[in-house]
């Protein structure tokens, strides 16, 4: 019996998307990975009950979504590997590698094959991540659901008009939670300068970023009007907000997005060559 859907890769990012899958009712024999490390291949076999294996091609063979999350280096040799097992299936191809453009694929599985390219984040591993997605000419609108299919155990999916803009996607929400990461490491450190114990400058910092990431994702006010809301004129929090805006912080976010989009342009030139 052949997977409806094939992970090729078994790592974090996958772990996560097929627990999600499962824990949403997907039949683990609906399931197949291959992964050529024994740990993260007998996790997945033992966790999930789904098949595995070492083999790429005989484990994409027969699925209808195939799904690539090994890294960008060796995806060029993972989609050779596997292109004689997708051609003429119609099966779709989701891609989950930063960097690797739809040109890439059709060079390398062959054109007229069906790839999503996805970006998802790492809070797609607590079920709380978002994933950008775009598809290449020849995914259908068949093709587009069943990479949300797969990606929406992991977080809200997000269509983007234009593979040009996938770097900003991966500047903003790939990269971007170690931003907020920064952020918190930097306020836990100034409270303990102001004299908190180190215990409760974490707590504190940690169930506030939870609290303002709640209120602006499940309210239907945009930040600027919950920023405004909890700013009182001559009061502590315009105080601070002042500080922030004297030392150029929209400038500074702003350069930071710049420079990670730029980067995610050269390394996908860099895999290009």
């Amino acid at each position: 019996m052949h997977p409806e859907i094939a992970f090729i890769g078994g790592g974090n990012m996958a772990r996560s998307l097929i627990g999600g899958l499962v824990a949403r009712g997907a039949a683990p024999a609906s399931i197949a990975a291959s992964e050529p490390q024994a740990g993260p291949r007998d996790a997945l076999a033992r966790d999930f009950g789904i098949r595995t294996g070492v083999d790429n091609a005989t484990i994409a063979g027969g699925a209808r979504v195939v799904v690539l999350a090994v890294k960008p280096q060796v995806m060029g040799e993972v989609c050779r590997g596997i292109a004689a097992a997708l051609a003429g299936r119609g099966a779709t191809v989701v891609s989950i590698a930063a960097g690797v453009s739809l040109a890439q694929f059709d060079r390398w599985l062959g054109p007229g094959q069906a790839v999503v390219r996805a970006m998802p984040n790492t809070p797609a591993l607590l079920g709380c991540g978002i994933s950008g997605l775009v598809a290449n000419a020849a995914a259908a609108a068949a093709d587009r659901a069943a990479a949300e299919a797969v990606l929406s155990p992991a977080g809200p999916v997000v269509w983007i008009p234009d593979e040009s803009l996938m770097d900003a996607v991966t500047a903003v929400s790939g990269s971007g939670p170690a931003y907020f990461f920064l952020l918190m490491e930097s306020m836990q450190a100034a409270a303990e300068r102001q004299g908190l114990p180190a215990d409760v400058a974490a707590a504190l910092v940690r169930q506030t970023a939870l609290g303002a990431a709640r209120m602006a994702a499940e309210g239907t006010e945009t930040p600027a009007r919950l920023r405004e809301r909890v700013t009182s004129p001559g009061g502590t929090t315009q105080a601070a907000l002042e500080a922030f805006e004297a030392g150029g912080f929209r400038s500074l976010v702003d350069a930071a997005i710049a420079r990670a989009t730029r980067r995610g342009r050269e390394l996908s030139d860099l895999l290009g060559n």
